[in-house]
């Protein structure tokens, strides 16, 4: 997996991640769509780490800077 995410695309998500977990654990985001948006979370936090995104791929999408 060649990586396809730049710098600022990984820190927005795990920004969002991190504002989901804590609407989700204050009792903001009940029920399914909780668990729906944590797991969304994880995505976002599991992509960031390995700078990939598999929706990228397809689409030709890099937000990488060119070497």
């Amino acid at each position: 997996m060649k990586a396809n995410m730049g710098t600022i695309d990984r820190v927005n998500r795990i920004i969002i991640a991190a504002v989901i977990a804590t609407l989700f654990f204050m009792g903001k985001i009940p029920g399914t769509l909780g668990y729906v948006a944590v797991a969304l979370a994880g995505v976002f936090v599991l992509t960031s780490l390995i700078s990939f995104c598999p929706l990228y791929a397809p689409f030709g999408i890099s937000t990488c800077k060119k070497k």
